[in-house]
């Protein structure tokens, strides 16, 4: 075997937690595995598969021999080597040395490229690049330490062990609650207790516990959420909101705060942590998808998470026995992963693939690694679920929040709502706290940012209100010139600005709820990214959502039209390059290979396989020029009919037929 690894029997090699059992799970018969770690050990495997299948072993390419080659960057992502925690784990299941070699030779070009004198390792493998994710890397290869050191023969396993003390110092180092976002301490708290304890270095174990409980400060005591996620850390917005993302803290801190409470019998961490992940779970669609449609950093969102986080599985599968719920959670999140997985890779999104976008291989070696924590962490024996042990049969019996049907439900931490009624969920947001410095992150201003049915899945779905590459080299570039925002909304464009409803932070929302509707009023300003008024004037809107079982009725209203004039500085076939006055945007989710026609001027039918949609207007519906059959969008990773309507006071009805 290449590098002297080692392979043996992997008995006794895993460590579960014994203090605070994760949850035991049974399928159809006592000691079946369950859904949850079949899937998930079988989609290990296919995207370890892959992965290796892209390693590059070319001796000629010395700057990217060994890494992981990305087919959408046309490079080697910096950390790519999270995947050596992966699959050292596999070369322990399956005994097969390929995984181990891969591992090593993956660990040698992270040393060569990523590598730096004080410790850490460079997010990229280019100089000044942010070294914040050494932890996440630290956790990986301590893991891997933990895990699977029986595997690694003596000399590379003091090497490792070597090289962490030094990961470990960094951390220790420069760390404090308020580096970088929250997911970087929070993921110190669990890095530095795992290095501390398998180092044997005190300080490290009480520093990750001071940061754990320094954390505990930004879970809110009103609904739950945990804060952080961009800055001003501790100065709240108009509406009172702080900095919040859905994404980031399903995939990456609640789940290290989870591993540390459970590493360090932290009862009120791990209470707390319980407690805000049963709010952030309000926000799982019942077909696994995750609605960031609001969060700050939803630029990375990829509709069944975000693009470079590790997964919702850690958290949502160790702590099962603690609320049954969150099993179903991690299972439903773990098959729309599986669903997005088109040859061996995780795609970024529903509809990349139909779109044909490459694939950007950081889903799966990010992915890859909550997958594994719950194969390294399973069941303990004895463990049981405390009302119930889940099957095949009984699983239909626990209900996510949001297979529900409740009416609306407020949450202030981030002035959204969200509504059930029939078959339909719905979003409606106007959370003002912007990411950081940045402008047209997520939508706002009362603009309904998610509508999904039962019987179709997403119907609509909001974005950034301008696709912009908050983090170039996390994110893949848009150069489709038909590229638009998928939150529908008014529109006006003016000398080169655009003004819209769905940038506007002042946003009114008021909802109104009878046992046979759920109607939302909201009131807003068409601005730009700056908060700032058409040159011409004010334009006041008023948009209602009105739901019933059947269907969903909007109605778009503006004050005053601005004088008539062209608009300027637009590409051919944008929206609203044909008129000088505001129009209503309305793009239909849909993957390209979906048929759809007009039945006449102002009805257009869409078949969606399970069900058929009709749209309706009282006014004109135009289709606008798109590159193929659709627009897409990076954020959440769906295809769309683009749709247009040029009059004031206009009905739209959306029904499921």
């Amino acid at each position: 075997m290449a590098g002297g690894a080692l392979i043996g029997n992997p008995s006794g090699l895993l460590s579960p937690f014994l203090l605070d059992p994760p949850f035991s799970v049974s399928g159809n018969s006592p000691g079946q595995p369950s859904e949850l770690y079949t899937l998930s050990s079988r989609l290990q495997q296919q995207w370890a598969a892959a992965l290796l299948a892209l390693q590059v072993t070319d001796r000629s390419h010395s700057d990217d021999y060994g890494g992981i080659w990305c087919p959408a960057d046309q490079a080697v992502h910096g950390r790519s080597g999270d995947a050596i925690y992966p699959f050292f784990q596999l070369a322990a299941t399956t005994k097969n040395s390929k995984y181990s070699d891969a591992a090593l030779l993956l660990y040698r070009w992270m040393e060569r490229r990523v590598s730096q004198a004080d410790g850490s390792w460079l997010n990229e493998p280019q100089k000044g690049s942010w070294q914040g994710t050494t932890v996440f890397s630290a956790i990986s290869l301590g893991e891997t330490l933990k895990n699977h050191g029986g595997l690694m023969d003596p000399a590379f396993r003091q090497e490792l062990r070597t090289r962490l003390h030094k990961a470990g110092d960094y951390i220790h180092k420069t760390f404090t609650i308020d580096y970088g976002n929250i997911n970087y301490p929070i993921s110190a708290s669990y890095g530095l207790l795992l290095l501390g304890d398998l180092l044997d270095v005190p300080e490290f174990k009480e520093k990750g516990k001071d940061l754990a409980h320094q954390a505990l400060r930004f879970i809110s005591s009103k609904d739950g959420f945990l804060s952080g996620e961009g800055d001003p850390y501790y100065q709240s917005s108009k509406k009172g909101c702080f900095s919040v993302d859905l994404g980031y803290n399903v995939e990456e801190s609640l789940p290290a705060l989870s591993m540390y409470g459970l590493m360090a019998k932290d009862e009120e961490v791990l209470q707390a942590v319980t407690r805000s992940l049963q709010t952030h779970m309000e926000f799982l669609l019942p077909d696994g998808g995750w609605d960031n449609s609001w969060g700050t950093r939803n630029y990375k969102w990829t509709y069944w998470g975000s693009r470079t986080s590790d997964g919702c599985q850690t958290a949502y599968a160790l702590l099962a026995h603690r609320d049954p719920v969150f099993y179903k959670a991690a299972l439903q999140n773990t098959r729309l992963l599986q669903k997005c997985t088109k040859e061996g890779l995780l795609n970024g999104g529903l509809h990349n693939h139909s779109r044909g976008v490459p694939v950007c291989v950081h889903h799966t070696f990010s992915h890859i690694k909550a997958l594994t924590t719950i194969q390294d962490y399973p069941p303990a024996p004895g463990s049981a679920l405390p009302a119930t042990t889940l099957s095949a049969t009984t699983l239909p019996e626990i209900t996510l929040p949001r297979e529900k049907i409740y009416g609306s439900r407020f949450f202030s931490d981030i002035q959204t709502w969200l509504l059930s009624k029939g078959g339909y969920r719905a979003t409606v947001t106007g959370y003002d706290r912007e990411y950081k410095k940045t402008k047209n992150g997520h939508a706002s201003g009362g603009a309904l940012t998610l509508l999904w049915h039962e019987r179709t899945g997403p119907l609509l779905a909001g974005s950034m209100n301008e696709y912009q590459l908050f983090e170039a080299g996390n994110m893949q570039p848009d150069k489709d010139p038909f590229s638009m925002p998928l939150t529908p909304r008014i529109e006006y464009r003016s000398g080169g600005s655009v003004y819209m409803n769905s940038c506007d932070l002042e946003a009114v929302i008021e909802v109104e709820e009878t046992p046979s509707r759920l109607v939302v009023h909201t009131r807003s300003a068409l601005v730009d990214k700056d908060q700032q008024h058409p040159p011409s004037g004010e334009i006041r809107t008023e948009l209602t959502y009105a739901f019933t079982d059947d269907k969903v009725i909007f109605q778009f209203n503006w004050d005053k039209a601005p004088p008539t004039g062209p608009s300027s500085g637009q590409p051919f076939g944008h929206p609203a390059a044909l008129s000088g006055q505001p129009a209503i945007i309305f793009p239909l989710i849909s993957p390209s290979g979906e048929p759809f026609r007009f039945i006449d001027p102002r009805t257009l039918l869409l078949d969606k396989g399970a069900a058929k949609l009709k749209l309706s207007s009282d006014h004109p519906i135009l289709l606008l020029p798109s590159t193929g059959k659709r627009i897409f969008n990076f954020v959440p990773g769906l295809e769309a009919i683009p749709l247009r309507i040029d009059h004031n006071n206009t009905r739209i009805e959306l029904e499921i037929l």
